[in-house]
């Protein structure tokens, strides 16, 4: 199969729906280990097989610090690109960190393939998922405000080599018309998001007589199958990372006591900033909200680091110290990989009871583990989450007159 690949022209816009073969690359730096690189390099592959693509192979490389012109260093580049002349059917590299414009250049014009960074492949997810008109204008705005800093890299294939009189080509005029068509579309999109905030502002006022519980938590573990256990509802939930953009609002009733509960989008590792900027109109459900109800993944070998994550994240938005509940999830999944099959049900309580006690005084908040997949322990759930909602209650209306008291 051949590859025509001409470097600098009209970039991808993301990766094609068909099936694509790519290859992932880390950079061991700093104070990291091989072994959190490949963790998560086992992130890049979930990513990429969301946006479309299967992983042949992987590539580490240890350096001090990245290198400016090609991030992993020439020895490494030229390593891939014998893999890459082998195996003609990978036609994408994805690299775990953000590059800049002429990093992505470089790699193109030696490797002849799509080049990827982390960022470029959660936008194109994000691009995919968004479905309402507001998700869209944010997922656009983010591309946009990504794309600006990087469009001199892109638009070398428009100057001169050389030097000396006669030798100014167009490239820097062609920058600068692209750079104000990007800006005045940024500034365009802004002002419609504000216009979207404004009435989704009004929608969420005229419901501020009730409580709030938010869902928020890491990616892909398992908000929207606990939105839809707890409301009867039936929102979207897939095995795939951010299958949740928009945020979700559902009436809930336990005990004859109302609230609302919203499913929001999934935090990951290294978010792209602009993302987060985009998106925080969505995650005004989250900052409004009274409770929070952190789902976490315990099966996750670093479920951990995911909770400092969601949690560096809710410090952004200014909505840490809001009473919490960890939803320790899929409790089906952390027995099968932890457990040993001889164990009797009273020592494996025993080691739940322990653990549960541990990660309460770890991150200071009350916790319940469950399995949503199997409808394990959701009363329990149910009722802490109707426990804290009458707290809310009687703490911020006091006055307010409820049947259910």
């Amino acid at each position: 199969m051949s590859k025509e690949w001409n470097s600098g022209k009209h970039r991808t816009k993301g990766i094609k729906q068909e099936e694509e073969y790519a290859v992932l690359v880390g950079l061991v730096h700093g104070q990291q280990t091989e072994e959190e690189v490949n963790e998560y390099l086992n992130e890049l592959e979930f990513l990429a097989l969301t946006a479309g693509a299967k992983t042949k192979k992987r590539f580490i490389q240890k350096l001090s610090h990245p290198d400016t012109r090609t991030f992993i260093g020439s020895g490494k580049v030229e390593e891939i690109k014998a893999y890459l002349e082998r195996n003609p059917e990978v036609n994408m590299v994805i690299f775990d960190d953000d590059l800049s414009g002429k990093q992505v250049s470089a790699l193109e014009s030696t490797l002849k393939v799509k080049i990827i960074d982390r960022s470029s492949l959660i936008l194109d997810i994000f691009a995919k998922r968004a479905q309402t008109a507001q998700a869209k204008t944010q997922v656009e705005l983010a591309q946009l405000q990504y794309l600006l800093p990087r469009l001199r890299g892109l638009w070398t294939h428009l100057e001169r080599q050389r030097g000396g009189i006669g030798m100014r080509g167009p490239g820097e005029k062609e920058i600068e018309t692209d750079r104000r068509i990007v800006r005045d579309k940024i500034s365009m999109l802004k002002k419609q998001l504000e216009k979207i905030d404004r009435q989704a502002a009004t929608r969420r006022k005229s419901r501020s007589k009730m409580i709030r519980v938010a869902l928020v938590g890491y990616t892909n573990v398992g908000k929207s199958t606990l939105m839809n256990l707890l409301s009867k509802s039936d929102v979207f939930a897939e095995n795939k990372l951010f299958a949740t953009l928009d945020t979700t609002v559902r009436k809930v009733v336990l005990e004859g006591v109302p609230f609302l509960l919203s499913d929001t989008v999934g935090f990951i590792r290294k978010l792209p900033h602009h993302l987060i900027e985009s998106f925080k109109s969505t995650l005004d459900e989250v900052r409004e909200s009274d409770i929070l109800l952190h789902v976490v993944d315990i099966s996750h070998p670093r479920f951990e680091e995911q909770i400092q994550t969601v949690n560096k994240t809710l410090e952004e938005l200014e909505a840490r110290n809001k009473p919490t509940l960890m939803v320790f999830n899929k409790m089906d999944l952390y027995r099968e990989k932890y457990f040993d099959e001889l164990l009797d049900a009273e020592t494996k309580a025993e080691i739940e009871n322990e653990l549960r006690q541990k990660l309460k005084n770890t991150y200071e908040a009350e916790n319940v583990f469950i399995s949503a997949l199997n409808n394990e322990n959701i009363q329990e759930l149910r009722e802490k989450v109707l426990a804290m909602v009458k707290r809310e209650y009687q703490l911020r209306y006091p006055y307010q007159v409820n049947p259910w008291y």
